[in-house]
């Protein structure tokens, strides 16, 4: 058994999944391969899969569609690959739940630099254990974030899901309250790279976010945009604390 990461390759073209899977194990990363997402499912309820790389377009469900059902009952991370180059597909994509893209072709390296920056910030939001330094609970405005878990709970009580994304988005947001945070530093810190040209994909992951952080009482939402110059996070009240073990 192997104790490298393990990615799956989700493509139904055959010759470029086994391409990835041999250029991937020069980097010491562990991959398998699965055409469609019958095959996906079965190589995830086989094997521990720390990361999926899915394309979009496949038979039978599409990627979207695969992303979407995924996130829906798993932290794993994924990455999507479309060929189409279009934005719109890119920002789907993040709103099914991915935690970051690349166009078709794409250079190999990439793909290996774009894993373990993913996987950095996956393990960056794993469960602590149980010695874990004290502030690992956030309350805010009436929120709770418990870092631990990643979990968030709304003033009423309710669990409101994170990805992996929006969890470190909004762990950024938490280091910097009322002061303004442009696009680029929200890319770079919250997304672990450096912006693209006409990258609009923080936009709509702050969006996300802010749609879940807004309380239906009908209060401002916590997210305010600054025309020009980025976002601020509004919260007025920010403590932290260790969570009670019993």
């Amino acid at each position: 058994m192997t104790d490298s990461p393990r990615i799956l390759i989700v493509d139904d073209d055959p010759g470029i999944t086994a391409l990835l899977i041999d250029y991937l194990a020069r980097f010491g990363l562990d991959a398998l391969g699965a055409a469609d997402g019958v095959e996906m499912q079965s190589q995830i309820e086989r094997h521990r899969i720390d990361l999926v790389v899915l394309d979009l377009m496949l038979p039978g469900a599409d990627g979207l569609t695969l992303a979407h059902a995924l996130r829906a009952r798993s932290r794993i991370p994924i990455i999507m690959l479309t060929a189409r180059g279009n934005p719109t597909d890119r920002i789907v994509g993040l709103e099914m739940g991915a935690d970051d893209y690349m166009s078709k072709p794409f250079e190999p390296r990439e793909l290996v630099a774009r894993i373990k920056t993913v996987l950095r910030r996956a393990a960056s939001s794993c469960p602590q254990a149980p010695d874990a330094a004290p502030s690992d609970v956030i309350r805010f405005d009436g929120w709770q974030l418990e870092r631990g878990e990643r979990r968030l709970t709304s003033p009423k009580g309710l669990v409101v899901p994170l990805s992996n994304a929006e969890y470190q988005l909004l762990s950024t947001f938490l280091k910097a309250p009322r002061r303004v945070v442009s696009r680029d530093q929200l890319m770079t810190q919250a997304r672990g790279r450096q912006m693209e040209s006409f990258d609009r994909s923080i936009d709509l992951l702050v969006s996300r976010l802010r749609q879940k952080l807004f309380d239906d009482s009908g209060t401002a939402a916590l997210i305010k945009t600054v025309r020009g110059a980025g976002y601020v996070f509004d919260a007025q009240s920010i403590q932290a604390a260790a969570t009670q073990r019993h």
